[in-house]
């Protein structure tokens, strides 16, 4: 099943278990994706863009708890946290940092690497394997470490 029907169907989960904030984040995921289908000439969505944009939403959530607690706003921190979690789901599992490190390694020594010259090349094939796997922050610190 695609994964936009299968939001469509968590969706109806969340209105029959009057589940609020869950409905409230698969709803913005929704709209997400249609407003990424309206868009000039898009089409139908693959499923790697269907999963940069999940990957976007549940970033935003992130960061906006993280305003939130920064002004010590516990209470609006919470909301986005859930919403993050909901949309989770529909990630693939997260690697670890020790599996990260290996296929950085390991695309460094597949092309030769050196130095912070060929960080773009490294970034790029790595973003590539790791899509919905690692985020682009911990992928980047990791090559940043290795190239070194």
């Amino acid at each position: 099943m695609s994964v936009q029907k299968d939001i469509t169907e968590k969706m109806k989960e969340a209105m029959k278990a009057k589940d609020t904030i869950g409905l409230a984040a698969l709803r913005a995921l929704k709209s997400a994706f249609l407003l990424a289908k309206t868009e000039v000439g898009a089409g139908e969505l693959t499923p790697e863009q269907e999963l940069k944009i999940i990957q976007k939403q549940v970033k935003q959530r992130k960061d906006s708890a993280q305003v939130y607690l920064e002004q010590n706003r516990q209470d609006l921190a919470d909301p986005e946290l859930a919403e993050a979690k909901v949309l989770e789901q529909f990630l693939p599992a997260a690697l670890s940092e020790d599996e990260i490190i290996s296929v950085v390694r390991d695309v460094i020594k597949d092309i030769n690497a050196e130095g912070m010259k060929d960080m773009g090349k490294v970034m790029g094939i790595v973003s590539k394997k790791l899509a919905g796997q690692a985020d682009g922050k911990t992928i980047s610190t990791i090559v940043k470490q290795e190239l070194v």
